[in-house]
């Protein structure tokens, strides 16, 4: 039987990982064993960090939508619970847009809120 030589498919692999490696600094980017380390870590934060982007652009829509209100004299809190009563149905992302791009718009919801919790 003949003997297998496993360079083209070893030489393929190291290539697809240093391409993929590609922008890292120091030997992380040239030496295939170092490489394959950062890489295999890089892809781990990036798994871990699409998850985490979902709740810190929460927190910064509710940090939004809370700086707009107190400028009408209510809090996130109560904002949101008044919401619920008038039964606006909308999601925090969308209110966040309002408030940041048209305060004209978004001070008649608060208006509507205020007169629901009144």
């Amino acid at each position: 039987m003949a003997r297998v030589k496993r360079g083209v498919t070893t030489h393929a692999r190291h290539k697809k990982v240093l391409a993929q490696s590609k922008g890292f600094v120091g030997r992380s980017s040239t030496n295939y064993r170092i490489a394959l380390q950062r890489l295999e870590k890089s892809l781990q934060y990036a798994y871990r960090d699409r998850r985490v982007k979902k709740r810190e652009f929460r927190g910064l829509w509710i940090q939004r939508i809370n700086a707009a209100v107190r400028e009408h004299g209510l809090t996130y809190s109560r904002f949101i619970d008044g919401l619920k009563r008038t039964g606006i149905e909308m999601d925090r992302k969308v209110l966040s847009a309002i408030a940041y791009d048209d305060p004209a718009s978004f001070a008649e919801i608060v208006k509507k809120v205020q007169a629901a919790l009144a």
